[in-house]
């Protein structure tokens, strides 16, 4: 009982460190754009923020993924709680909204790039130090990159549907703008539900496996090449 006890815990302990920096710097990075931009909703509501807790949804970010991993789901998915942003304040609202959208995967590179390069500093760690390090920063750019495909996704309210939004001309922006309110619905339903019913009708219908994973992969092996591995 221990050895599990210590497992878990172990587990616990590569994992939340870079959840939490992960989307605490992608949520803060919407609020500190937008407020550089013209909009300082999210300044004034303090999650222009390090403070992880202000950015953490009860549901999102901690019950649902947990529901995911009891139901052994093929895909987890979670998410936090998002930045206001009153685009209208904006200098330039629909270009200014593509710069704001970006600003989360692209924080989350980044920290997927750091945390490659800090790979080259794991010799200065003793033994156990060294895998426990190692693990957190492997973690750290899975889920950072993770994110940064994942949210880059062109549906509303996803970042790469608020870049396709600001980016298309207005006979293609504003019918998927409409479609924000669905949105989320709509993703679970692509991700969860169809890889289900695929699954009962002997389809492959795996949207994660068949597209999401092989662009993670992409771009993780971009990051460490740049990072000088490989």
């Amino acid at each position: 009982m221990d050895g599990d006890l210590t497992r878990i815990l172990y587990t616990v302990s590569v994992w939340v460190a870079p959840l939490l920096i992960a989307i605490t710097l992608h949520e803060a990075a919407h609020g500190w754009v937008a407020w550089r931009l013209g909009d300082d909703t999210a300044k004034r509501l303090g999650r222009v923020t390090f403070n992880p807790f202000a950015h953490i949804d009860r549901f999102g970010t901690i019950l649902l993924p947990a529901l995911l991993l009891l139901l052994k789901s093929p895909f987890l998915f979670g998410y936090a709680k998002p930045v206001p942003v009153n685009f209208a304040r904006l200098h330039e609202p629909r270009r200014d909204m593509v710069w704001v959208a970006l600003a989360g995967p692209g924080i989350n590179l980044a920290i997927a790039f750091v945390s490659a390069l800090a790979l080259h500093l794991l010799p200065l760690f003793p033994g156990e130090a060294q895998e426990w390090v190692f693990y957190n920063l492997r973690n750290s750019i899975l889920i950072n990159v993770l994110l940064a495909v994942f949210n880059m996704i062109p549906l509303p309210p996803l970042d790469g549907g608020r870049v396709a939004v600001g980016l298309l001309p207005d006979r293609l922006a504003f019918p998927l703008a409409r479609l924000e309110r669905y949105g989320i619905l709509i993703l679970l339903g692509l991700l969860i539900l169809l890889p289900l019913l695929g699954g009962a009708v002997g389809l492959d219908l795996d949207i994660f496996r068949q597209v999401l994973h092989p662009l993670v992969d992409g771009v993780t092996g971009l990051l460490m090449r740049g990072a000088g591995f490989g």
